[in-house]
């Protein structure tokens, strides 16, 4: 009884009330069958919008321990969710002790394939599918998040054609690491043998293969996380070690936490949680149109080169880097990137496989920055080298060059100019040197304050001036041939837009003469119009932004 009144609480109010009502801008079907189960079937009661379209859907998934609870408490949300557009499918699945890990989560996705299959009939959009549960439902959603395409788990359920992956998925204090919950959980000791076959001595491996936190790859879904810091059940430090483990990963995942919220929120929290679930759902489901898609290379920990919407900053998604500094648009949609302690640079397509590399095979170090070039061939600047290389697509060096200043270390970015030069920075001395194909020197520049003052790249502009981005404090020029500043953004001579800057280090010029700016220690995306005015910004983002680009 103590389990159900504190466990449940939520569930059990929720169950006990009468049934909504249902607008007349809302479509509720109850029981559809969706898979056959031993000894019975599984059903769902399915809302959707009555207007007529392809909307997003949202599975809705029951908490309960594992062993009790009804998919009718989350009717009234699912009705709520169907008033804002959504098909929303609360669901029904298999309870324990009779039935033990994996069944429950081999229900969850029979049913997303269930909705795939009958997208039509519910009027839904098959692409875009998220998962939200409470507690043991919080659980499944996680594991529709993160074991995408995982055979072992998909079951013997129907529709095995159709994908059982989801966008992403809303947790509500959902248990993550069952080998770390006995001690502060609450009912961990009376719930989970029953979930897993046994306690945590007689089941070790059970619980490991139970636990979200031991499915987390870089293709995983986002995930919010809603939890709070008083919860005797499921401890609050779950949701943090997802979290941290999701970020490490490169997956976007966010912890909304809840002081003093216990395992079912109540009051203002409750109302506050699920508009931020609701809000959570709607921009991963239904985004606001972007007006661009930038590239960014983020080289802090654990580092990822990433697609992102401007101005919203919504992580598209993500390759993991390895802390490296260069992320690069290759025409057809793939990426040209450098790793950091991996000593590689790798093209990736579309589909974010990797399909070409170059690496310590072939004689690279430490590469910086790369650039594939239009004759197919890809320059590297290789920091550790003190070299630039360019290679053909065989991997063969057809052309280097290097220089008695550039010592192992300072070498930042390389760019071939469109005339055919190669334009190079040197951190050491803060130096921008422009050599031609037979290796002469033709243009060199010297930061202003060279012992402070870094040079990280330099880009030729049609117009004939050269775009350089400086640190501290951060600031691109552009420089004229004789080597005047002719106009500066950030701090520094004539700071027309007002900007301080900490590390100016990734800038794309438009060819409509706006540029986008990466601030590298301030934790700053910015564009600016061409008067340099400052149009859009994205700050204190959680990247360490080393280059930018536009595809």
């Amino acid at each position: 009884m103590r389990f159900l009144v504190c466990f449940l609480t939520l569930t059990a109010l929720m169950t006990a009330q009468p049934p909504p009502e249902v607008p007349n801008t809302v479509v509720l079907e109850r029981d559809i069958d969706y898979s056959p189960m031993i000894g019975g079937k599984l059903q769902m009661d399915v809302a959707r919008p009555k207007a007529a379209g392809s909307h997003p859907g949202v599975v809705l998934i029951h908490g309960g321990g594992f062993r009790r609870g009804n998919r009718s408490s989350y009717v009234p949300l699912a009705i709520r969710l169907a008033e804002q557009g959504f098909v929303a499918a609360t669901i029904s699945y298999r309870f324990s002790p009779k039935f033990q890990f994996p069944a429950h989560v081999q229900d969850a996705k029979a049913a997303v394939r269930f909705l795939r299959a009958n997208a039509r009939r519910f009027q839904m959009d098959a692409s875009r599918i998220c998962a939200l549960g409470s507690s043991a439902g919080a659980h499944l959603s996680l594991f529709l998040a993160l074991t995408g395409g995982v055979t072992a788990l998909e079951g013997d359920g129907p529709n095995s054609g159709q994908s059982s992956r989801v966008t992403c998925a809303v947790s509500y204090a959902g248990p993550t690491d069952f080998t770390r919950i006995y001690a502060k959980g609450f009912d961990a000791a009376d719930v989970l043998p029953q979930f897993l076959g046994g306690d945590l001595r007689r089941s070790l491996k059970a619980h490991i293969e139970a636990s979200p936190i031991n499915w987390v790859s870089p293709d995983d879904s986002p995930v919010l996380m809603i939890h709070g810091t008083a919860d005797n059940y499921v401890p609050y430090e779950q949701a943090l070690w997802l979290g941290e483990r999701l970020t490490q990963a490169g997956v976007e995942a966010e912890v909304a936490t809840f002081p003093g919220g216990g395992h079912g929120l109540q009051g203002a929290q409750k109302v506050e949680a699920d508009n931020r679930a609701i809000d959570y759902l709607r921009k991963h489901l239904k985004p606001e149109p972007s007006t661009r898609r930038l590239l960014i290379s983020n080289h802090g920990r654990p580092g990822a080169a990433m697609a992102i919407e401007w101005p919203s900053g919504r992580v598209l998604w993500s390759i993991p880097n390895d802390q490296g500094h260069d992320v690069q648009p290759l025409p057809g949609g793939g990426v040209l990137i450098t790793t950091g302690r991996g000593a590689k640079v790798a093209e990736y397509g579309p589909n974010r496989l990797e399909r070409w590399s170059l690496s310590a095979v072939h004689g690279l170090k430490q590469p910086i920055c790369a650039q594939r070039l239009e004759n197919g061939n890809t320059l590297v600047s290789d920091t550790q080298l003190a070299k630039v290389l360019e290679f053909n697509p065989s991997g063969k060096i057809v052309w280097e060059y290097t220089h008695a200043e550039f010592k192992p270390g300072s070498l930042r970015c390389a760019r071939r100019a469109a005339q055919g030069t190669t334009l190079i920075a040197n951190e050491r001395t803060s130096t921008i040197t422009e050599v031609d194909t037979a290796g002469k020197i033709v243009w060199q520049w010297q930061a202003p304050n060279p012992e402070t003052r870094k040079t990280y790249q330099a880009l030729r502009l049609p117009d004939g001036t050269t775009a350089v981005s400086i640190s501290e404090p951060g600031e691109l020029l552009f420089v004229n041939r004789q080597g005047t500043v002719v106009r500066s953004i950030g701090n520094g001579v004539d700071p027309t837009s007002g900007v301080k800057f900490g590390w100016v280090s990734g800038v794309w010029p438009m060819s409509d003469g706006s540029v986008f700016v990466a601030d590298y220690t301030g934790r700053r995306i910015a564009e600016f119009n061409a008067k340099g005015e400052l149009v859009n910004e994205l700050r204190n983002i959680p990247w360490s932004v080393a280059s930018i680009a536009v595809p």
